[in-house]
């Protein structure tokens, strides 16, 4: 059978890929802890459910507007106001199936063939073949461990070329947690802001897990001068456990909104009636959930990067939120003869010791592992002692 092009050059998501095989593993009886899955384990809040349940008693089961609701737009648009200071009009926002799906909406509309993507290092690894999908040349700005993975503005610059379209972040970042300080989005804007044929791109939908009592920032807190080609995501998937809903959202210059809109309009016409109902509530009545569950997220990142520490070869740094913890065993790899990547280190800890984690080379940062914390500490601490084992028989 014969299939289109611009579907040969995408790949299966390696995420995915790897929590199907460990569940794979599960259902043929073996014991299997899957540290692979970007996916709160924490039930969404009673409160959106009650209103869900409202909304599907009260009829709100029909198609709505391509782009949303008039209802959770406007919830929408006070949270950017409310968290972010910032100010978008109703037309300037557009509602999605997903963080994801607006993403990939912008990228379409905006990325045309040979147009290069800039993608700091490590990234979400949807991206790649999103930006490839659209036509685009993804150009991946190096960043180091050792240097805590900050985006140093002189190696920005070199990489910029006359194709260059767009500049994408994620912060705080899957899969290191890392979030870029006011300073580091400053430099980058010094970089791109006279270069008036760039776009900006932040995907902000860890904003909420985070430890530091400091507001979150993004690029147009720190360079207003951006936002006639700057489009910020977002969504309730992280924040509120509401991955199933598939409720994202983008902010951003009316043309580009309206253009992705055109797009949405001929794929999945609306997101869920009654997901979108469930979503304004949860927007516009914060409880003290995402705090709850925060603070749990950080006992367990406390907990696996101490642990992690402990084992020779391993160098885990602190991040700053998200739910992954993303350590170095580069040494580990380099001495020993088990495996000769992390790819392969995967694999061993998948066979030997059980455990189920992400290769840091499906991110673009060789040498690393990403291993999920949004499971309960007890599978967390069993996973430890596997891991310590494994690796030290």
């Amino acid at each position: 059978m014969t299939f289109s092009n611009r579907i040969k050059v995408i790949n299966p998501s390696s995420t995915m890929a790897l929590t199907a095989k460990a569940n794979e593993m599960r259902n043929n009886g073996e014991d299997i802890i899957v540290l692979t899955v970007g996916e709160p384990d924490f039930d969404t809040p009673s409160y959106i459910k009650d209103a869900a349940l409202s909304a599907l008693k009260s009829g709100q089961t029909k198609y709505t507007s391509v782009d949303g609701t008039s209802e959770i737009k406007s919830a929408i648009q006070q949270k950017f106001s409310n968290d972010n200071n910032l100010s978008y009009e109703i037309d300037e926002i557009i509602v999605s199936n997903g963080c994801k799906q607006s993403i990939f909406n912008f990228l379409q509309v905006l990325i045309d063939d040979g147009d290069e993507v800039i993608l700091p290092t490590p990234f979400w690894v949807s991206y790649i073949d999103m930006i490839k999908y659209a036509g685009g040349k993804p150009v991946f700005l190096d960043t180091s461990y050792d240097n805590n993975l900050n985006i140093v503005s002189e190696d920005l610059d070199k990489i910029i070329t006359s194709k260059t379209k767009l500049l994408l972040i994620n912060s705080p970042n899957n899969p290191s947690g890392k979030c870029y300080s006011p300073e580091s989005l400053k430099s980058i804007c010094d970089v791109i802001e006279n270069k008036k044929n760039i776009f900006f791109a932040s995907d902000d939908i860890y904003e909420h897990i985070r430890w530091s009592e400091d507001p979150f920032q993004n690029i147009l807190n720190v360079c207003p001068t951006l936002q006639d080609r700057t489009v910020i995501f977002n969504g309730v998937s992280k924040a509120f456990s509401m991955t199933g809903w598939r409720i994202g959202y983008a902010a951003g210059p009316n043309e580009i909104i309206n253009q992705m809109k055109k797009l949405q309009s001929q794929s999945t016409s609306c997101p869920s009636a009654i997901s979108q109902a469930a979503a304004t509530v949860a927007l516009n009545n914060k409880s003290n959930d995402i705090q709850l569950m925060t603070k749990e997220y950080k006992k367990r990142h406390d907990y696996v990067v101490s642990e992690l520490n402990n084992i020779e070869g391993v160098e885990c740094k602190d991040t700053d939120g998200t739910f992954y913890i993303f350590p170095s065993f580069k040494e580990l790899v380099k001495n020993n003869s088990k495996f000769n990547n992390d790819k392969d280190l995967a694999l061993f800890l998948l066979e030997t010791a059980k455990v189920a984690v992400v290769p840091g080379s499906a991110f673009g940062f060789e040498g690393h592992l990403r291993i999920s914390i949004a499971v309960d500490m007890q599978s967390l601490k069993e996973a430890m002692i596997r891991i310590k084992k494994s690796l030290q028989d």
